[in-house]
């Protein structure tokens, strides 16, 4: 996503291809579980007709509330707040579990939330260190980075960020809350940059930071652990035939996506890391055509496209 006006407008990416790969029914039933600001949801609505019905789930108090506003006048449309490892019990209490025709996984920050400096998420202005995608829950990044050991620090750069100098990162992050707490964007970035060699941007042009401020986001938010349970909830929410659209931003989540729909695909047992396909479980899904990825000119409109992957999987 990304926005174009303040932190409310913005432009889903993808759409004419998730709107094809959902292979839409005027009378569906659609879960949208990353409303955001409902792009995606609101060009799905435009082709259900007066039967059709979307429910559509945020984790972030502010997103629920802005769809709430822009949609209360569609009786087509239930808007609540949840994460997406509660597909099922969200699915259940609108008794809609083995009935669904389509279900959306944008994954993420979304653009509202990293162009807010309040929310922590970007380093491109200074701003609270934050990063959690509901503030009333869970513990921050700056509470974590007070708490968590050198070697903790470490292995989450590691794991969620791919970060080559995660150990020197996480020695300088130690070292400079020693001296005061780490409690704004700025400074973290400041204290990356100073432990990278060269302290200069990497290849392709791209901040020191980057990969640090996204395996902490990861971490904060589980989101790994979220997308592993949504996934493993499709077989019983999806109606047969029914579709799953999942849009990932970076290879941590591109790869469990492709690992999950190719085992469920072929009846097999879960690839190593990926506990979400029951041992001897039998083939329930069938990938539907290639990933797909931005044009050229969507990217030029929308650069945050650059890196979309989206991958198309239906029920057997």
């Amino acid at each position: 996503m990304v926005a174009t006006d303040g932190h409310d407008h913005h432009t889903p990416v993808l759409v004419p291809e998730v709107l094809d790969g959902l292979d839409l029914r005027s009378d569906g039933v659609y879960l949208d579980c990353t409303f955001g600001r409902g792009g995606h949801a609101r060009a799905l609505l435009e082709k259900l007709g007066p039967r059709g019905r979307m429910i559509a789930i945020d984790r972030d108090p502010q997103s629920v509330a802005w769809g709430r506003e822009q949609l209360a006048g569609d009786p087509r449309v239930s808007i609540e707040q949840a994460n997406f490892d509660s597909i099922a019990v969200v699915a259940e209490r609108h008794a809609v579990t083995g009935r669904v025709d389509g279900v959306i996984l944008d994954l993420g920050v979304s653009s509202p939330q990293l162009d807010d400096a309040a929310r922590g998420f970007s380093f491109q202005q200074d701003g609270p260190l934050d990063m959690r995608m509901d503030p009333s829950a869970g513990e921050s990044a700056a509470q974590w980075l007070a708490r968590a050991g050198e070697a903790d620090i470490a292995r989450v750069l590691w794991e969620y960020g791919e970060e080559r100098y995660g150990r020197r990162i996480a020695r300088a992050i130690v070292a400079a809350r020693d001296e005061s707490p780490l409690e704004t964007t700025g400074r973290l970035a400041d204290v990356v940059a100073s432990a990278v060699p060269g302290g200069g941007r990497r290849p392709g042009g791209k901040h020191p930071a980057t990969r640090t401020f996204q395996a902490i986001r990861i971490h904060v938010n589980g989101e790994l652990d979220a997308l592993d349970a949504a996934l493993g909830c499709m077989p019983d929410v999806l109606a047969p035939g029914g579709r799953l659209a999942v849009i990932s931003f970076h290879s941590l989540e591109d790869r469990r996506v492709k690992r999950f729909m190719r085992a469920r695909s072929r009846g097999a047992t879960a690839p190593k890391g990926m506990p979400v396909v029951p041992e001897g479980d039998p083939p329930v899904l069938r990938t539907v055509g290639r990933a797909a990825r931005a044009s050229d000119a969507e990217v030029r409109a929308n650069p945050r496209a650059r890196s979309a992957v989206l991958r198309i999987a239906a029920r057997l």
